[in-house]
């Protein structure tokens, strides 16, 4: 019996919906997004544990939404980010 839970579907597709400068921002924007029940996924996240600093463009986090929350995200986005 396969476990349907556990099985990847290879449809699924993420897109960047922001980009940012560094964790805290990240994690402001992801909080956000889940919070109305849409998937985050940020990716870049390994420069900033490795180094803690960013230069030209190196700690960028790419925040990733799946491709159907695409447009409500960038509009969540949007409406928000002025009042942070």
């Amino acid at each position: 019996m396969i476990n349907k839970k556990n099985k990847k579907n290879p449809d699924l597709k993420f897109i960047e919906v922001q980009t940012v400068q560094g964790p805290v921002e990240a994690e402001v924007i992801k909080s956000l997004l889940e919070s109305y029940g849409i998937s985050v996924f940020l990716k870049g996240l390994v420069v900033q544990s490795v180094h803690a600093f960013s230069a030209d463009g190196l700690g960028k986090i790419r925040v990733l939404v799946k491709e159907e929350d695409f447009e409500t995200a960038k509009q969540l986005l949007t409406s928000n980010l002025h009042n942070l």
